[in-house]
């Protein structure tokens, strides 16, 4: 079984990735998506995206104690198929070690200009964007793909994974939703257990995991092996290892206080770090956007949030987050 981190646009950023990095449990992670659209994107683009290239290759085979990073993917996201394969190419010199095609953002920013979901009604397209990223790359690099159900109706997903593992896809990873359905629960996982019968390379089943139980009922409904965590592991960051030590047959006992007192010196360290990357008038969204989503597991973290979440003073934040930590020990 793989855990796989879902590649949140404007969220999962190297700054959060340091943190899962740091937290463990999760197998592989995607960047937020590059866009392309004209040309073959600059070095820094890419560096900006993942500095974890700069890297990658020598701490994910660190002997040297520390935390190695997470095996991370490129995502890219475009209409064009020899300028994806460009880019592709680009990518894989630059370090990357895989690719991730993006056919499953809703935005409809990203959907006008003809990318992500509204791709889904164009199967022919996805087919040959897939063929040409894959022949762009070393064949020593795997190619992935990232779809929705469909994008107004759930229809065309079978045609889409056919299409996808005809071109030479190495894994296919399932939002079980289509671009209509958009976050809302259900998550349809029993779609997935279709697409498994239908083709023949790996199917990893995402949307709607925010605890043990939700991983059951997919892993049930779905017949998948592996899965793809979103929303629900920024609100639990340890439920990977939750659902690495359930599935073990082991018992699991971590208290919501016991893993905030893991968890709070780690949103400290997010704190200073998203705090030098951006403008001084954003100062705190980035811990306050996750501590949105930590407040659905965790008493302490809404309790901070409503003491911190009119704040752009950065000593009255940081002291805020400290004090939290303090008194959870």
């Amino acid at each position: 079984m793989r855990l796989m981190l879902a590649p949140m646009e404007g969220v999962v950023d190297v700054h959060l990735r340091k943190i899962f990095a740091a937290i463990g449990g999760i197998d592989l992670c995607v960047t937020e998506f590059i866009r392309v659209s004209q040309t073959v994107l600059p070095r820094h683009v890419f560096i900006k995206s993942c500095p974890e290239l700069l890297t990658q290759n020598q701490s994910i085979h660190s002997t040297t104690g520390q935390h190695p990073s997470i095996p991370i993917r490129i995502q890219l996201l475009g209409s064009d198929p020899s300028l994806l394969a460009l880019n592709a190419k680009k990518a894989a010199r630059l370090g990357a070690i895989g690719i991730d095609l993006n056919f499953g953002c809703p935005a409809k920013g990203v959907n006008r200009n003809r990318g992500g979901a509204c791709l889904l009604d164009e199967s022919p397209l996805i087919e040959e964007i897939v063929a040409a990223v894959r022949d762009a790359v070393p064949a020593s690099i795997p190619v992935s793909a990232k779809i929705r159900l469909g994008y107004n109706d759930r229809l065309s997903y079978l045609d889409n994974a056919r299409a996808i593992a005809r071109a030479g896809a190495d894994e296919l990873i399932v939002h079980a939703r289509s671009k209509s359905d958009g976050y809302q629960p259900p998550a349809y996982w029993h779609y997935c257990a279709d697409i498994r019968e239908a083709i023949d390379i790996p199917v990893v089943a995402n949307g709607e995991i925010w605890s043990w139980e939700d991983f059951v009922a997919c892993k049930k409904q779905s017949h998948c092996q592996d899965f793809m965590l979103g929303r629900g592991l920024l609100a639990h960051p340890f439920l990977a290892h939750e659902i690495r030590a359930r599935a073990d047959g082991l018992d699991y006992h971590q208290s919501s206080q016991q893993s905030w007192l893991q968890l709070a010196p780690l949103l400290l360290d997010f704190f200073e770090h998203t705090s030098a990357a951006y403008p001084a008038r954003f100062m705190g969204n980035r811990v306050k956007q996750w501590l949105h989503y930590l407040q659905r597991h965790y008493l302490e973290a809404a309790e901070l949030f409503k003491q911190i979440k009119r704040s752009r003073d950065y000593d009255s934040i940081y002291a805020a987050i400290k004090a939290s930590a303090s008194c959870s020990q």
